[in-house]
């Protein structure tokens, strides 16, 4: 890429000109001139050296490359408006000289005086001067990072880096001050703007280095903009902003993120839906129960508040529930809502109190493309600890006493149709039994959470949702609710049979009738196979794999079985 390739011609033409004339002088230094005063009136300013035109409509948040400048004589640097006409209209003069042989690093940063807007802080418009300047790394393979504190309304400050230092970057940096040259790998690091007694974070950024290609590079990162756009004519917002050696548009480095599923599994009937606030504003309007919001990006390396509010809510004033955390920058997060919230006139038989519960390092996909991911969590109150077996592939326990409000960690399986028991903490006596039909869904690569949900016992209950397990998809939604597993007995006692072997291979039997019509379906109701059996068996070889219902005929009456095809 051209590195003047974001610039105006008439600004490439100005520094080509000047450039041939300046390297005719006996001696020069090394100059890069960078635009952050963030003064409305500012917005492009014009540039003269000793009285000509070097810059024109020179950009807010832009850079010049490194050009060559005349040393050892006077010089007078002019900042006029971007509609001047000549140096008379100057609003600023710099008058200095430069070292021969050194690099400096300028930033035109204050506020100018010249606006009618109002600022909450204004200190004058001012070029700041950085000697000993860098255009590449001092050690190859490093990004050397120059960094200058230039937002008018921040209050002193540290840069403290997270994720890989885990130390003060810079300490007790004020504004215009620029704190020399940190000595980097190439590393991808977050940067934590925090108080000046280092306890608060103000805002946290990504300074993906490595990602940027920015190894070799020397670089200044500067703090930019208004804390409080409101209060300074909603000017441009604070952020973090790198300028390269090659000039051009600042790069924004991005505002740390997380990503995040909140997932509604209160059952609760006052908060049937409720409003969920994230600082203060409204994030989820009428979250329903048992749906979930997609993974989205939230607020990382700074406390947050997250609030639950009753569906009437007009505001976080009206919050039942907070949450302050701080979420990592790059990390994964489930949320589940959960518990009772002591606001209705319900008698609960057990009544935790209502909480978001937390899983970090969640998953969006599955870690091996050719499985499913499942992430469990013990969400019905009235439940006890229980065990979670599979007993159609595996036979083994998935989740050993998981308690209530308790996550287990992913179990990574291949993409099969399963049958799950919920089983008593023994791990003998089956509470309740479900199909997780993970192939039949098409979940195959994909991560979900698997929640038990609502109540064993509806009666003592207010009569609420009846207990069942429910997986919640990456793409958010209504949660899938698991099918009532097999038992392998008549399900409507209508007839008096049993069907073996179930799971079956190939050629079904059934005690109790010899003759019988039979229709049998898949889980979304589809008939796949008619028959009239004789003899009490069935050949199914023609049926794919996977689970169907099963309805036996005779005399009128009928009995549904559930199937498993392997």
């Amino acid at each position: 890429m051209n590195m003047f390739e974001n610039y105006p011609r008439k600004m490439f033409l100005t520094l080509c000109l000047m450039g041939g004339i300046l390297v005719t002088q006996a001696q020069t230094a090394r100059v890069q001139v960078i635009h952050n005063c963030a003064d409305n009136i500012a917005d492009s300013v014009d540039v003269y050296l000793n009285g000509t035109l070097l810059l024109d409509d020179f950009a807010f948040r832009t850079a010049t490359p490194f050009i060559d400048a005349p040393a050892g004589v006077s010089l007078d640097i002019d900042v006029a408006p971007k509609t001047s006409t000549s140096v008379a209209n100057s609003i600023y003069n710099l008058n200095t000289t430069l070292t021969a042989g050194e690099t400096y690093v300028v930033v035109a940063a204050g506020i100018t005086g010249l606006s009618s807007t109002s600022y909450s802080s204004a200190p004058a418009f001012e070029l700041d001067v950085y000697p000993m300047g860098r255009e590449v790394a001092d050690v190859a393979g490093n990004t050397d990072v120059l960094v200058y504190h230039g937002s008018t309304d921040a209050p002193p400050v540290d840069v403290y880096e997270s994720r890989v230092l885990n130390a003060n970057a810079s300490n007790n940096l004020v504004y215009s001050d620029f704190d020399g040259y940190l000595e980097l790998p190439a590393n991808d690091y977050v940067l934590e703007v925090r108080d000046s007694i280092g306890s608060v974070v103000v805002a946290s950024y990504d300074a993906p280095l490595q990602t940027l290609g920015l190894q070799d590079s020397a670089i200044t990162v500067l703090a930019s903009g208004f804390l409080d756009p409101s209060v300074n004519g909603n000017g441009p917002a604070f952020g973090l902003y790198a300028a390269l050696a090659s000039g051009g548009n600042l790069v924004a480095l991005p505002a740390s993120t997380a990503r995040l599923q909140v997932i509604h599994n209160c059952p609760d009937d006052i908060a049937d839906s409720v409003d969920v606030y994230l600082n203060g504003n409204l994030l989820l309007d009428n979250f329903a129960f048992r749906t979930a919001t997609p993974f989205i990006d939230a607020p990382a390396g700074v406390t947050i508040d997250i609030d639950v509010a009753p569906k009437t809510s007009t505001s976080v004033a009206n919050s039942i529930y907070n949450l302050n955390t701080a979420l990592t920058s790059g990390e994964t997060y489930v949320v589940v809502a959960a518990g009772i919230t002591g606001l209705s006139s319900t008698s609960y038989s057990a009544n935790p109190a209502f909480e978001l519960d937390v899983f970090a390092m969640a998953r969006e996909q599955a870690s091996t493309s050719t499985n499913t991911d499942i992430l469990v969590y013990h969400g019905s109150t009235d439940a006890p600890t229980v065990d979670i077996f599979e007993s159609s592939v595996l036979n083994t326990t998935a989740s050993d006493d998981l308690m209530y409000s308790d996550f287990d960690g992913y179990v990574e399986l291949p993409n099969n149709d399963y049958i799950v028991e919920v089983r008593d903490a023994s791990g003998t006596n089956v509470v309740a039994s479900y199909l997780a039909p993970l192939q039949t869904l098409g979940l195959q690569g994909a991560a979900i959470t698997v929640l038990a949900s609502g109540f064993l016992d509806p009666s003592v209950n207010g009569n609420g949702p009846a207990f069942g397990l429910y997986a919640a998809l990456a793409s958010g939604g209504n949660l899938v609710a698991l099918p009532v597993g097999f038992v392998g007995l008549d399900e409507n006692e209508g007839l008096n049979v049993s069907l073996y072997p179930n799971p079956s291979q190939g050629t079904l039997y059934i005690e109790g009738v010899e003759n019988y019509n039979i229709v049998i379906s898949d889980l979304s109701g589809k008939v796949v196979k008619r028959a009239y059996a004789v003899n009490g068996s069935l050949d199914i070889n023609d049926l794919q794999s996977g689970f169907y219902n099963v309805a036996i005929e005779l005399d009128g009456t009928v009995s549904n079985v559930k199937l498993v095809k392997e």
